[in-house]
């Protein structure tokens, strides 16, 4: 699957496949099970962040990824974002560290809340 990651306004293509979603299968249970006790995210600690959520907070180490050019990060956020929320195709990350203001679109545009 391709994940479109836009980062202020340019496009970095991300190829995850099926064999890097098995591959990942424990680190992003691992990632569950860590934001299962909650995150700090900005100023406010969420106790129980949803799925949408957990994906905003991915893409938030995906940018940082990206900017370190650490491939196998990139790949592994890449791959729990799309192993969580299959139906996302486009995430537009926030670069003023505010996950909330992430977006994620799916195959029609259309904002995943």
């Amino acid at each position: 699957m391709m994940l479109d990651v836009v980062i202020e306004q340019q496009h970095h293509p991300v190829e995850v496949s099926a064999e890097t979603l098995a591959a990942g299968s424990e680190f992003f249970d691992k990632m569950d099970r860590d934001m299962d006790a909650g995150w700090q995210v900005g100023p406010e600690f969420l106790e129980k962040p949803g799925r949408v959520m957990r994906a905003r907070i991915a893409a938030e180490r995906l940018l940082l990824a990206v900017e370190a050019g650490n491939e196998a990060m990139v790949q592994g956020m890449a791959g729990y974002i799309v192993s969580r929320l299959p139906e996302v195709q486009t995430v537009r990350i926030d670069t003023d560290g505010e996950p909330r203001n992430t977006v994620l679109l799916d195959e029609q545009g259309r904002e995943i809340d």
